[in-house]
């Protein structure tokens, strides 16, 4: 076949999944939403939430909040929890760290990689000596690796600017979504194990390999590297050696990615409308991480909301959070 022929199969192909894609959207919702599954201690609520995941038990929810607030300049709340299978708040860390608090990761091991998406505004001096990190940290909240200097907006390997997303591959291979739009960076890390750097790819576009706020991260059964790349309303699928292998427009604009175990995707779309990504809604998208089918659709409760993390447990139970809504969500099949 042609490389000319080759792209024209291809778009057709691409444009035959977005079309079957819309026609889940269109069909009836097969969830429903748990009312107050979420408990936490008098007084404490939930601030706005990027960061929400699965713990290497396949049940535990944590989650990355900001401090029951926008942020967590000046506060002394700790905002990453973990809530045990029936809703309830059973740990809690990382109180007084974090300027704003946006990826959250489990590893293989059960340690906790979590990103800060900001630092320093020059206004405000609760930001100083803050932000633009990556932590890892044990199940019970000590500090076992730091990347990115405090503070300190880059984009040399040892800096970041405004990270939003880490996965840690099954080798223990570190990857790093670096970039939140604007003037920020627009690219992916990668180190190993132990923190050392190993490369980068990625710049401002929307060719292949380019981004325009890389968004979030997840990994498949193949190793294959996801990365919502939000900005030009895509999947982009890599190889853990950064070869760009393929994209996906056909699950939405992606907030928040999660793979389980059967490789089941899902995707937490908070931006779509009839302006910024036509024929796609507000919502999170269900299909299949092996061939790209959208199967299930779970509508956004809220028509104002902003559901940018999702997750998934073994019991295929789905997990969403909200940044402007500052809430979590619950959806079980009916």
């Amino acid at each position: 076949m042609s490389s000319a022929r080759r792209v024209r199969f291809t778009f057709a192909v691409c444009g035959a999944v977005i079309v079957l894609s819309q026609v889940v959207y269109s069909q009836h919702n097969v969830y429903q939403t748990v009312d107050n599954y979420f408990k936490l201690p008098e007084g404490r609520k939930i601030g706005s939430t990027a960061g929400i995941t699965i713990d290497r038990d396949g049940s535990s929810v944590w989650v990355f909040e900001r401090c029951g607030a926008q942020n967590c300049v000046g506060s002394n709340v700790a905002p990453i929890l973990k809530f045990d299978t029936s809703g309830t708040l059973v740990k809690s860390f990382g109180a007084g760290m974090f300027v704003r608090p946006h990826g959250i990761h489990v590893d293989r091991e059960g340690n906790v990689w979590v990103t800060d998406g900001e630092g320093p505004d020059g206004k405000d001096p609760n930001r100083n000596g803050k932000g633009h990190q990556v932590f890892k940290f044990s199940p019970d909240g000590k500090v076992l690796m730091t990347l990115g200097k405090a503070g300190i907006a880059g984009d040399s390997p040892e800096t970041f600017n405004q990270p939003s997303a880490v996965l840690v591959a099954p080798n223990g291979d570190i990857f790093i979504a670096d970039g939140h739009g604007g003037n920020s960076n627009a690219r992916v890390l990668k180190f190993s194990k132990d923190g050392k750097f190993i490369k980068t790819w990625g710049k401002k576009g929307a060719g292949p390999g380019e981004f325009d706020t890389p968004h979030a991260l997840a990994m498949d059964s193949r190793g294959r590297l996801f990365v919502g790349d939000r900005g030009n309303s895509r999947i982009q699928i890599f190889d853990q050696d950064g070869k760009f292998l393929e994209e996906w427009k056909q699950f939405g604009r992606p907030s928040g990615l999660f793979i389980d175990r059967n490789d089941t995707l899902y995707l937490a779309d908070h931006q779509s409308d009839a302006k910024i990504n036509p024929g796609f809604r507000k919502g999170i998208a269900i299909g299949s991480a092996k061939d790209g089918k959208v199967t299930a659709f779970i509508p956004d409760p809220d028509p104002e909301g902003s559901q940018e993390g999702v997750a998934a447990d073994v019991k295929g139970n789905v997990y969403g959070s909200l940044t402007g809504g500052m809430a979590l969500k619950k959806y079980i099949k009916k």
